[in-house]
């Protein structure tokens, strides 16, 4: 623990919103989410449904950083543009003030992160409710989140892991990592993290999940002086246990300018990988201007000349691969690497590491779905009861 004159500091700056993520409105694509059960985090819930998006879509759950909003940080990362080119629904659980001032996810609350409470309870049952009512592919469903977001991240990795194909966090921090605002500011600086294994039983205990486990993206700025770049292989050191992984990565490269590293198991399955991005501060790393080109550069939304969303969405299988940039990455490579390159950037794999969810998932045909605001909300409060998200 930190002295208290400095807690006491770093707290006014966290009041303050300095340090933290902006408010980059743009465009709202997005639409509200109103039924979606008894939401005891008291969060707002908001979605962007292509209007061709076929059965048993994906679903990507994005978490924004503090200080942002939901339609904020869709303009600036690219999420919606690239749902409507590549057919998935998005859900983007929103903060409000008076849950926290500074609309930071309360990650490091322990109320709210826990299995079936606070707010990550609410967007579990978000999840249940736009899968229900648009019929997606419950072995798809992908979360990812900036900062606070990326911390609510790993919470909800951690606490519904059946729920979840894959995760991706970007400048966050582990799950149990903090349990106060004092112990949060020093884990965010790098301070007093709790060691290896007591975050892998941490990981453990947060659910009765056996496995198998979603596979983890983890990005972070190497001159981010918010969150500790030490953060993501708190991360890593976390997952790799439960995924029975070395610590050693599998492979490392170089793709658009910026180290990845990846660990596969013996299959050769890709479960978990790092992007360390050379240079950059904190924020969601993006590229705005290149053949892959996805969402708008801003405070705390780093045009670095990589796009952090197209990538993510390839490593979970949802993205097609842009021609003219995998070529250039294989020209950037040696030949020794090539082969397992090309792995790694392969078309969506059907073995990618997907997990089922436990409760049969909800068809319901077209010709039988409710047309009344009541008539949707029966059917979206009688999944949650099946499936114990609602009482």
């Amino acid at each position: 623990m930190r002295k208290i004159s400095d807690t006491i500091t770093r707290l006014a700056a966290f009041r303050a919103g300095q340090g933290f993520q902006s408010n980059g409105q743009g465009r709202d694509r997005l639409s509200d989410l109103d039924d979606f059960g008894s939401n005891p985090g008291a969060l707002r819930a908001r979605i962007h449904v292509p209007d061709d998006l076929t059965e048993a879509a994906p679903l990507v759950v994005v978490l924004h950083g503090c200080t942002q909003t939901a339609a904020g940080y869709d303009h600036g990362s690219g999420w919606s543009q690239l749902a409507d080119q590549e057919g998935f629904a998005l859900l983007f659980p929103e903060q409000q003030r008076a849950n926290n001032p500074n609309l930071c996810f309360n990650w490091f609350v322990p109320g709210d992160t826990k299995r079936n409470g606070g707010e990550a309870l609410s967007i579990r049952q978000m999840i249940e409710a736009v899968a229900v009512a648009h019929g997606l592919d419950r072995r798809r469903i992908f979360i990812t989140g900036l900062s606070a977001g990326g911390a609510m991240t790993s919470v909800m990795l951690a606490c519904y892991p059946e729920v979840f194909a894959g995760g991706a966090i970007i400048a966050g921090l582990p799950y149990g990592s903090a349990k106060t605002i004092p112990e949060a500011f020093d884990r965010m600086r790098g301070h007093g993290m709790p060691s290896e294994r007591q975050l892998q039983k941490a990981l453990r205990d947060a659910s009765s999940h056996q496995g198998p486990w979603p596979s983890i993206s983890v990005w972070h700025g190497s001159a981010d002086q918010t969150v500790a770049s030490s953060n993501a292989d708190a991360i890593i050191g976390q997952w790799r246990a439960v995924h029975g992984l070395d610590a050693r990565s599998t492979r490392s490269e170089i793709v658009d300018g910026h180290s990845r590293r990846v660990w596969c198991n013996a299959q050769g399955q890709e479960l978990i990988e790092e992007y360390r991005i050379a240079g950059m501060g904190h924020g969601t790393p993006l590229d705005t201007a290149g053949d892959a080109a996805l969402g708008v550069g801003g405070p705390f939304m780093l045009d670095v000349g990589i796009s952090s969303t197209w990538h993510i969405a390839r490593f979970w299988g949802i993205a097609k691969p842009c021609v003219k940039r995998d070529a250039k990455i294989n020209l950037a490579n040696n030949e020794a690497l090539a082969p397992s390159f090309a792995r790694a950037f392969s078309m969506p794999k059907v073995g990618v590491p997907n997990v089922p969810h436990s409760e049969k998932r909800a068809n319901i045909p077209p010709s039988q779905k409710p047309n009344s605001a009541a008539g949707r909300r029966k059917v979206i409060d009688d999944a949650l009861r099946s499936a114990g998200l609602m009482h």
